[in-house]
């Protein structure tokens, strides 16, 4: 049987790498903090359950994790693909919305953010909009590394369930991107990365920037959503995102159910 204090010391290890994964999951600081802490506790009272023969710590305290996100999932709607777009008119024909996300951005002492941390704010909202089998499967494989019997282990699912739920989740995410992305596609209906820039970082160039991240180096989408996935697993979701993009994360549902109501 482990010990408490060896639990406690190796929980430490990856506590960080946990919460960040709970904050893709659910796109919310404070909520991913709680659920990290009501997976540390699950998981400290069910130390007798841990078998080190059949998992390491780090993947069985990850199943509990995401049990516990899921039943805080539950009582959430899906994200919708188009939601991005539905705030963004909320807000631009607003000009009293508008002036609070400038008040949020100008709220922290250096607001502007980096190009690469608003692409890993994007890609949180995009993922949320998957089905959840498919967003858990990509995260823990292409963002977080685990090995797919270590996917199988922590969701539960089949060998080919996990599979799926990957490709699955590759597909849509470059249909998605390809379709939405307006610093791939001049066609795409997403313009936010530049609309943003244009208020709040008026010095830094939108496609520049994205070319600086050799986003423009190649049209192949399997290239594009690799380099993405690259991007996104350099950028800490909980150190990296601007209060800005923290904000955006928390209200888009709000901000969604009020404009389509």
């Amino acid at each position: 049987m482990m010990k408490q204090e060896i639990f406690q010391s190796e929980f430490v290890n990856f506590s960080s790498e946990l919460t960040s994964f709970l904050y893709r999951l659910v796109a919310n600081k404070q909520d991913a903090e709680d659920l990290t802490q009501d997976t540390y506790i699950k998981a400290l009272s069910n130390l007798d359950s841990f078998q080190p023969e059949k998992a390491s710590l780090k993947t069985w305290v990850f199943t509990i994790a995401i049990n516990t996100g899921k039943n805080y999932l539950a009582k959430m709607k899906r994200w919708g693909e188009n939601d991005l777009t539905i705030c963004q008119e909320y807000h631009s024909n607003s000009p009293e919305r508008m002036e609070e996300i400038g008040k949020v951005f100008n709220s922290t002492p250096d607001a502007r953010f980096e190009m690469k941390e608003h692409l890993n704010y994007c890609f949180t909202c995009i993922t949320k909009t998957l089905e959840l089998t498919q967003q858990i499967c990509l995260l823990l494989k292409d963002v977080y590394g685990f090995k797919q019997e270590e996917i199988i282990e922590i969701t539960g699912l089949s060998e080919g369930k996990v599979k799926h739920g990957i490709a699955d989740a590759r597909k849509n995410l470059k249909r998605i991107f390809d379709n939405r992305c307006a610093l791939i596609n001049k066609n795409g209906i997403c313009n936010q990365c530049t609309a943003l820039n244009g208020i709040f970082n008026p010095k830094q160039d939108a496609h520049i920037k994205a070319k600086e991240l050799k986003l423009s180096s190649t049209n192949d989408q399997d290239k594009l959503l690799d380099l993405r996935m690259k991007l996104v697993k350099e950028t800490d979701p909980l150190q990296g995102s601007s209060e800005l993009h923290t904000f955006f994360l928390e209200n888009i549902p709000t901000w969604v159910e009020k404009a389509t109501s």
